[in-house]
């Protein structure tokens, strides 16, 4: 169906897999999201506070940041191979996380899986990288981007649901099991031997990261900082302030998966013909308003579910946009790019994953939302500084 958005101007290859890779990363993005929503029931299952929780997510995503930099070596590897060997990581790691009985083997566990999943998404934006030229590749990767709203949309929902009917444990394992039957589906239909055919594994190697990258590194962290900043912690406002169960929460989920989705497909429609950093700018704007508000209006349910819709939507706009960006840092090395692009984002994440909660616990969901705020607007700077570096065309 994803090949139809496509016309026959974009290469054969990219048209005949991007419905596979798109299933694909839905759900290993559906793994990887499935805990934030759900941290007041984990906390409470495995005995520790939101806290507490929250610190052990710091050290998760600081691991995987700093995995994130073995981006060098996705682009020496066969794309295929770095995409099942992701799959596979990422399905054993959700069934681990799902057997933990204590918070360090379910840290280990959310590591593993976060490691996994960066080898899984260098692996396919490096393919797509080989296959599609940057002028016209804000669209494709708009369209494998509403993987990451359809993870929350139709992956984070279903896998709630089988946590309402069962336990948070029973989501994962439901989580797994998709994950593994799409290494089967990658491995039968993606050709092996295909290093794309822009990719020099000598020049990954070597090839530095300019200057200038630093800026786009940074945009990444602070717009991870604000997805963060209201994810982990917009479960527990709900539970707390409205008593929310896990399947309305799962019902929720859904819905801010419906406004992740128009983002992308916005998108993947509008950032080559915007520009991809205004995009991500515009994007990212949209998160300030929103946040602002939110936290003036946290204890009125509808404008309150409103405006976190709203606040993930500019998120994922400004996000999808910049990745064409990340990937185009280092052309020689699309994997080595985005891999530090990614560092900088886990790192983000991993601030907030402990600010956020804490600032939940001692002041409720006002000031991690004024954080979020505050976080957007420093992304805006930087896109902005390294849109004025760079003369090339985006």
């Amino acid at each position: 169906m994803l090949k139809r958005a496509l016309d026959d101007s974009y290469p054969e290859e990219t048209r005949r897999h991007i419905g596979a890779l798109t299933l694909a990363r839905l759900t290993t993005n559906a793994c990887f999201r499935f805990a934030p929503p759900f941290f007041a029931s984990i906390s409470d299952s495995l005995h520790v506070s939101l806290g507490r929780l929250g610190v052990a997510f710091m050290i998760t995503e600081i691991v995987v940041g700093l995995m994130s930099l073995a981006g060098g070596l996705v682009d020496r590897m066969n794309r295929r191979t770095a995409m099942v060997v992701g799959l596979s990581g990422v399905s054993g790691a959700t069934v681990l996380a799902a057997a933990s009985q204590h918070i360090v083997l379910f840290a280990v566990g959310v590591t593993v899986l976060g490691v996994a999943k960066s080898v899984f998404d260098m692996g396919l934006n490096a393919w797509v990288n080989d296959h599609v030229d940057y002028a016209r590749r804000g669209r494709v990767v708009g369209i494998v981007e509403t993987s990451w709203a359809l993870g929350l949309l139709i992956g984070v929902s279903l896998m709630g649901l089988v946590a309402a009917a069962a336990s948070w444990r029973w989501g994962y394992v439901f989580g797994a099991v998709a994950v593994a039957i799409m290494a089967v589906v990658l491995t039968a239909r993606l050709d092996g031997r295909d290093q794309g055919h822009r990719h020099d594994s000598s020049r990954s190697v070597s090839s530095p990261m300019p200057r200038s990258g630093l800026l786009v590194v940074a945009t990444m962290g602070f717009l991870m900082a604000a997805s963060q900043s209201i994810f982990v912690t917009f479960g527990s406002w709900l539970e707390d302030e409205f008593d929310f169960s896990d399947a309305a929460i799962a019902g929720v989920v859904f819905g801010l998966g419906a406004f992740e989705l128009v983002a992308s497909v916005t998108s993947s429609r509008r950032a080559d013909q915007w520009g991809k950093e205004r995009s991500t700018i515009v994007g990212a704007l949209l998160i300030v308003p929103s946040g602002l508000l939110l936290a003036l209006l946290h204890g009125h349910l509808i404008p309150g579910l409103v405006l976190l819709g709203i606040y993930l939507l500019g998120f994922e706009f400004s996000i999808v946009c910049l990745l064409p960006v990340a990937t185009n840092m280092m052309p020689s090395s699309p994997a080595k790019g985005l891999g530090f692009t990614y560092t900088g984002g886990m790192l983000g994440r991993a601030s907030m994953s402990v600010v956020a909660t804490a600032a939940y616990e001692s002041f409720g969901v006002a000031t991690p939302a004024i954080i979020g705020a505050g976080s957007a607007l420093c992304a805006v700077g930087c896109i902005a500084a390294y849109r004025r570096t760079t003369s090339q065309p985006r």
